[in-house]
């Protein structure tokens, strides 16, 4: 079992929320964090962007990738969402292996 931290963005609250909950219902994810009030400037149909976001962080297993993304992209409003992962190569095994455990077996 690979983990992984997934890290997206939202357009806000209430969406980073309904994010969370479905992967969280479909155990897509073991644990997903919302983080308020992000800055963003960013390139967008050729001229920058500026605006605020939310940070959704959920914590995974690298095979669930390919359903996690299409979740995300089916509910989320953005043409383009922010949906990136990396692995997570050490830290506590207890919590390792219990993101592993509670996305064993997903729902749906």
């Amino acid at each position: 079992m690979q983990p992984v931290m997934v890290y997206m963005t939202a357009e806000n609250s209430d969406q980073a929320t309904m994010i969370a909950r479905e992967l969280i219902s479909h155990r897509l994810a073991a644990c997903v964090n919302i983080l308020d009030n992000m800055r963003s400037l960013y390139w967008w149909e050729g001229k920058v962007e500026e605006g605020s976001e939310v940070v959704v962080v959920a914590k995974t297993r690298a095979d669930l990738m390919p359903s996690l993304v299409e979740r995300v992209k089916a509910i989320h409003s953005y043409d383009c969402p922010c949906i990136v992962s990396w692995p997570l190569t050490d830290g506590h095994q207890p919590f390792l292996d219990w993101v592993g455990q509670e996305t064993i077996s997903p729902v749906g």
